[in-house]
């Protein structure tokens, strides 16, 4: 057997190892959950025949807890993606339309930021370019946590808004776009190959979001992959070098994920499928007038508390999705 065959023979054999453990886990967390259901029925049964109100009171407490382990027990079955338990990077591109999709752009960033604080992910922005007067040209964002990227993936695509605009003096209604781009972020497990001779590394001050010591230092870092025209860029660290580590670990997390969509195309080809087009494809709207409505375009999930969503509470649309992408990877 030759070293190449070995070694995917080992990588083949862990990865069964790996699923046979995470079914494992399943199976007994399932049982778990059964039996405290089976005490949940027992003790409402007891309350039916002799009512009694401290038992009516436990039982409300552990049925409001069972009730939240068995949501989570349905996310873990629905976060079998290879990638779902890593962090992630978050890039938000206004589309065509200058103030109007630039403000909209700022408005997404508040609301992932709103999404991660109730749910305890840490959210670091690297990269901030302002808006003209007002909103932003472009941030990158750092989004680290249990599950992060599994439960953010759904919010990669073109989100559209409709509103009266506030910046037109004649109160017209408006429609504006902004591109979000969710990727994993890629650990050391991870080889990624990236030649120093392919890389045009600049440095320049700080400004924005994130700067900290606003042009006092050249400690931001753009880094061009020449080959591929990707170029990453962090300013949020007050060092030159940790700078340059953030950078590098997002053109890593960028090239595998380019690597992994090639081969995605490739695979739909040979099936006869058109690929999705995530990045280019409008996947929800959110409409202010003449009606209030935010509706998912894939789960067809849709909720007239617009404000709420702008909130940060995305977490219907995540589920939907999360079910709609069940429902095409095992289809009926």
């Amino acid at each position: 057997m030759s070293l190449p065959d070995f070694w995917q023979d080992q990588e083949a054999a862990q990865a069964l190892i790996n699923a046979t453990n995470r079914l494992k886990e399943k199976q007994e967390s399932y049982e778990q959950l059964a039996s405290r259901l089976a005490d949940e029925k027992t003790l409402l049964e007891l309350l039916t025949e002799d009512f009694d109100p401290d038992l009516a009171s436990e039982a409300q407490t552990q049925l409001s807890s069972l009730q939240a382990d068995f949501h989570e027990y349905e996310l873990d079955l629905l976060l079998a993606g290879p990638y779902d338990e890593h962090n992630l990077l978050l890039e938000i591109h206004p589309g065509a339309g200058g103030t109007e999709a630039q403000d909209w752009s700022q408005m997404l960033l508040r609301m992932y930021q709103r999404y991660c604080e109730r749910h305890g992910f840490k959210f670091e922005i690297n990269a901030y370019e302002a808006g003209d007067e007002a909103g932003l040209k472009r941030v990158n964002v750092r989004i680290s946590g249990k599950r992060a990227y599994g439960m953010l993936k759904s919010e990669n695509g073109v989100h559209r808004l409709v509103r009266i605009s506030p910046f037109d003096a004649a109160k017209r209604r408006h429609t504006s776009f902004a591109a979000v781009e969710v990727i994993p972020e890629v650990d050391d497990s991870i080889n990624i190959e990236i030649a120093p001779k392919d890389l045009r590394i600049d440095v320049y001050r700080s400004s924005g979001a994130g700067g900290q010591h606003i042009n006092k230092t050249s400690s931001a870092v753009r880094i061009t992959h020449l080959p591929t025209g990707i170029v990453t860029t962090s300013q949020a660290q007050r060092s030159q070098l940790q700078n340059r580590e953030t950078a590098m670990s997002e053109l890593r997390a960028k090239l595998f994920h380019r690597a992994q969509l090639a081969k995605r195309a490739e695979k739909e080809a040979l099936k006869g499928d058109q690929m999705e087009n995530g990045w280019g494809s409008q996947i929800r709207s959110y409409v202010y007038h003449p009606y209030s409505l935010v509706k998912d375009l894939r789960s067809n999930y849709e909720t007239a508390d617009v404000n709420g969503v702008m909130d940060g509470k995305i977490e219907p649309f995540i589920a939907a999705y999360l079910q709609w992408l069940l429902s095409r990877e095992n289809p009926e």
